[in-house]
């Protein structure tokens, strides 16, 4: 008989299995701006990459502090946001939307 799981521990094992997919979620979740799908993307990443202690322990952040950014009301700084990615193997980059001058 199957353990039932949580939607976020299900998205969690996706992540750790896949961490490319996790990846290509964020950026689509950034290209969106939605930023409460991506703080709960990020919460269950958390959860996929050790769990928010492991997570805060790693990003020099506090605990207490991480479960309040990434809690439904959490307003991430960008300095957070970059940590957290950072423990997670990821970096936050920037990319022209349009090509440059305008030029194909």
């Amino acid at each position: 008989m199957m353990k039932d799981r949580t939607h976020d521990e299900a998205m969690a094992e996706v992540y750790r299995e896949d961490p490319a997919y996790a990846m290509q979620l964020l950026n689509s979740i950034l290209e969106d701006g939605d930023q409460g799908e991506l703080l709960i993307a990020l919460r269950q990443m958390a959860k996929a990459f050790g769990g928010v202690p492991a997570v805060a322990a790693q990003s020099h952040l506090n605990p207490t502090q991480l479960y309040r950014t990434l809690s439904p009301e959490g307003n991430p700084a960008l300095s957070s946001f970059s940590a957290i990615l950072k423990a997670m193997g990821m970096r936050l980059s920037v990319q022209f939307m349009h090509p440059p001058g305008g030029v194909a």
